[in-house]
């Protein structure tokens, strides 16, 4: 029975708007392709948006030219994309590669079927070669994007939540999600009713407050090298690696476990190298969001000679540390943290 709190899912028809049927209906005009636009394809694009807004505003407080970014993301959405897919492909064979399956449902992901993991790894080799057209150190770039991320990622899970998808396992909690039984994902022998963990909740409230984590950490400890990216690995993967325990959904299973499983346990160990790998080769701040020889110098800027790095000092690619009684002044191109 439902509960009074209980989270009604939103109508079917909220899913998306098939806009071949719609001109139909209303004008009679006929399309020779469907055209259809989902709500989870809008989740996906507005935590898109919200991270480039994001990440860029972090980006210039560091010195970067202002709408650099788009450099690098013109590289990182496509290949995300395709990391996406590839990933839930390989970890979903049973629904791509058996007798009589059309090859061409590898390709349409207008059908569903995208990966976070997958985008991470895609994302990961997009920003890198869009880092280096643009000069953007890689680094600088993963750590103004980390809690963008997170952002993005939360937007994101709404659109499982206007798909009625990725639920949990039966719970009797006040705040249980209310799925229809005519779901073909509703789990089979389980009466009319009954009210599952709404997982997409559980991630969105775990991104968000993982936001305020990083964000902290990051004024406090000064991180950057890639450090705060590595932190944004494991605070994702630890909640990942729980919240996917209690899903209902197929998933392939590897050695008794869950591939996204495995997926979020390999995010919170490559966060972990990434921290103590970055820490015992960068002892100092970054010197500048560019790589040298590639800095980008505002219109207006004046070059103050006493606040600028002779080569010799940008040959360990880094700033100087500060001291307990000293602080470091930044120049044109280097700011001490990453503001927030």
């Amino acid at each position: 029975m439902l509960t009074p709190l209980s989270i009604p899912s939103p109508p079917v028809e909220w899913q998306g708007l098939n806009i071949a049927a719609w001109l139909q209906s209303t004008f009679g005009w006929t399309l020779p392709f469907p055209l259809d636009i989902r709500t989870y394809a809008l989740c996906i694009l507005v935590g898109i948006v919200l991270a480039i807004i994001i990440a860029s505003r972090r980006l210039t407080r560091r010195g970067a030219e202002p709408g650099v970014i788009l450099d690098i993301v013109l590289w990182c959405v496509p290949l995300g994309i395709i990391g996406a897919r590839v990933w839930h492909v390989l970890t979903h064979p049973g629904d791509y590669f058996y007798e009589g399956a059309d090859p061409w449902e590898v390709v349409r992901i207008w059908n569903g079927g995208i990966a976070i993991f997958g985008s991470l790894v895609g994302g990961a080799v997009g920003a890198w070669i869009g880092c280096r057209l643009s000069g953007i150190r890689f680094w600088t770039f993963a750590d103004a994007i980390a809690p963008a991320m997170l952002v993005a990622q939360a937007a994101g899970r709404f659109g499982n939540y206007f798909n009625h998808e990725l639920f949990g396992q039966p719970t009797t909690l006040p705040w249980g999600l209310e799925i229809e039984f005519s779901n073909p994902a509703f789990p089979a022998g389980l009466p009319e009713g009954t009210l599952f963990h709404p997982t997409f909740l559980y991630e969105i409230i775990w991104n968000l407050l993982g936001v305020a984590v990083l964000l902290l950490l990051e004024r406090k400890l000064t991180l950057q090298w890639g450090k705060l990216w590595g932190v944004y690995l494991i605070w994702y993967g630890l909640g990942r690696s729980y919240f996917e325990t209690i899903r209902v959904d197929p998933s392939e299973i590897i050695l008794g476990v869950r591939s996204n499983v495995w997926g979020a346990w390999l995010a919170i160990l490559v966060g972990i190298v990434i921290i103590v790998v970055q820490t015992r080769r960068h002892k100092g701040l970054e010197p500048s969001p560019y790589r040298p020889g590639a800095e980008w110098v505002p219109p207006s800027a004046e070059v103050d000679s006493s606040n600028t790095y002779t080569d010799e000092e940008l040959e360990g690619e880094e700033a100087p540390a500060a001291t307990e009684n000293e602080t470091i002044e930044p120049s044109a191109t280097s700011e001490v943290g990453a503001k927030s």
